[in-house]
C-alpha cells in the first residue's frame, strides 16, 4: 500500500493547513494512505495528543477515511521527521516551504549547498514534495 506522511505543527498553523491539502491531494491522487505527524518536543513540554490532532485536522477538512495520525516526541523536529518516515517506509512526505527551510540550515551544516529534496530522497528513499501556502 502507498503511504503518504505529512507532518504538521499544532494547533494546525496556516501553513500546516496549506501543506494538509496539498498531502491530501497527493494521497488521493495515489490511491494511498495518509499518516499526519505532530512532534510533540521534550525542550517546549509539549503533549498534543492524538486525538487532540485529529480532531484538529478533521475541523478543517472533514473526516479522513484512510489517515492515522501519530504524535512523536523528539528534541529535534527534522530528525524526529526523518525517523518516522523511513519507520513507516513512506513513498511520499509533504513538507511546507518553511519547513524545507529548516531543513535547508540544518542540512548545511552538514554539506555545502544542498538541494534539500534531493538529499532527502536520497536519505528516504522516497518522493518529497514542497507545498507552498
Amino acid at each position: 500500500m502507498t503511504l503518504v506522511v505529512v507532518p504538521v505543527r499544532y494547533p494546525l498553523s496556516q501553513h500546516s493547513r496549506a501543506t494538509l491539502e496539498r498531502a491530501i491531494e497527493v494521497a488521493e491522487e495515489q490511491d494511498a494512505d495518509l499518516t499526519v505527524l505532530h512532534v510533540n518536543l521534550y525542550q517546549k513540554d509539549e503533549n498534543v495528543t492524538r486525538g487532540e490532532l485529529k480532531r484538529a485536522v478533521e475541523a478543517s477538512f472533514g473526516r479522513l477515511d484512510r489517515a492515522r495520525y501519530v504524535v512523536s516526541p523528539g528534541f529535534l523536529i527534522e530528525e524526529t521527521i526523518l525517523d518516522e518516515v523511513a519507520a513507516q517506509g513512506a513513498d511520499y512526505v509533504v513538507i511546507g516551504r518553511k519547513q524545507a527551510g529548516r531543513w535547508r540550515r540544518m542540512v548545511r551544516r552538514l554539506i555545502d549547498d544542498p538541494d534539500i529534496e534531493g538529499f532527502l530522497r536520497s536519505e528516504l528513499d522516497c518522493e518529497v514534495i514542497t507545498a507552498s501556502p
